[in-house]
C-alpha cells in the first residue's frame, strides 16, 4: 500500500471521526462507502478497521456522557447485537470468497439506505419503544455490523423515533456501536485474522480520528439539526451511488 492511499485513507478517517461525534453516527457508513468507491483494500479488512475505528471514536466520545441513558433499552439491543455479529462475519466471509461483486452491491445498498432513512424523517413516538423493539433493531444492526462494520440504519432510524433528546439519542448510539465493535474486533482476534494490512490502517487512523473526536465535542458545526440530517443524508446517499456505479461500471 503506498503513501498515497494511506494519506487519502487517513482524511477519510479524520472526517469521518468528526462526523460521527457530532452526529452520533456516520463513521463506519463513511469510510466504508468512500474506501468501497475507491477500491483502497478488501471489504472484509476495511470492516474490521471500522470496528476498531468506532472503538477509538467511542473511547473519546463517550467519557462524562453516560448519564440519564435508557439502560433498558440499551440492554435489550445489546442482546440482539451480540449474536448477530457472528452470524454477519461468518456470512462475510462466505460472500467474499464466493460472491466479491454481490458483496460491493449489499455495501452499495447498506450506506445508500443509511442515506434515505435520513429522508424517512420517521415520526417521534409519544413513549419509549417496548425492549422486543429494541432488540429486534439490535439483532438487524448486529448482522450489519457483522458484514461490514457499519451497525448504523436499524438503530438510527429506531433510535430517532424515541422521545428522548438528540443528545441522549447520539450518546446512546455511539455507545451501542461500541458493544458493535468490541464484540466484532473480539470476535475476529480469537481467529487471528487482526493481520499487519488491517493494524497498519488502524494505526494510521487512530491519532487522527482521536483530535478529529476531540475537536468535535470542543467544536461542532453552527448547524441546526435539521442542517446536520441534510449533510448527513446527501453524504451518504453519494457514497451509495458512487460504490453502486462504480460496481456496475467495472462490471
Amino acid at each position: 500500500m503506498n503513501l498515497e492511499t494511506l494519506l487519502l485513507f487517513a482524511l477519510i478517517a479524520a472526517f469521518a471521526g468528526y462526523f460521527q461525534t457530532v452526529t452520533g453516527f456516520g463513521l463506519g457508513m463513511i469510510v466504508m462507502g468512500a474506501t468501497g468507491g475507491l477500491d483502497i483494500v478488501p471489504v472484509a479488512s476495511m470492516a474490521a478497521v471500522v470496528s476498531l475505528m468506532m472503538l477509538i471514536n467511542c473511547a473519546v466520545a463517550l467519557p462524562g456522557r453516560l448519564k440519564h441513558l435508557e439502560w433498558r433499552a440499551i440492554r435489550a439491543a445489546t442482546l440482539g447485537i451480540v449474536p448477530a455479529i457472528v452470524v454477519g462475519v461468518l456470512l462475510l466471509d462466505y460472500l467474499s470468497g464466493r460472491a466479491a461483486s454481490v458483496l460491493r452491491i449489499l455495501l452499495g445498498l447498506m450506506v445508500l439506505y443509511g442515506g434515505v432513512s435520513l429522508v424517512l424523517r420517521p415520526s417521534q413516538r409519544e413513549t419509549l419503544s417496548s425492549s422486543t423493539g429494541f432488540f429486534i433493531s439490535g439483532t438487524l444492526s448486529g448482522l450489519c455490523g457483522g458484514l461490514f462494520g457499519i451497525a448504523g440504519p436499524p438503530l438510527i432510524y429506531h433510535c430517532y423515533r424515541q422521545p428522548l433528546p438528540l443528545s441522549g439519542i447520539g450518546n446512546m448510539l455511539i455507545l451501542l456501536f461500541a458493544v458493535t465493535s468490541g464484540t466484532r474486533t473480539l470476535f475476529i482476534a480469537t481467529q487471528g485474522r487482526l493481520d499487519g494490512e488491517i493494524l497498519i490502517l488502524t494505526a494510521w487512523a487512530i491519532p487522527l480520528v482521536a483530535l478529529a473526536t476531540y475537536v468535535g465535542r470542543r467544536w461542532p458545526p453552527p448547524l441546526s439539526p435539521i442542517g446536520m440530517r441534510r449533510v448527513a443524508m446527501l453524504t451518504l446517499i453519494g457514497l451509495g451511488i458512487g460504490i453502486l456505479f462504480g460496481d456496475a461500471t467495472s462490471g
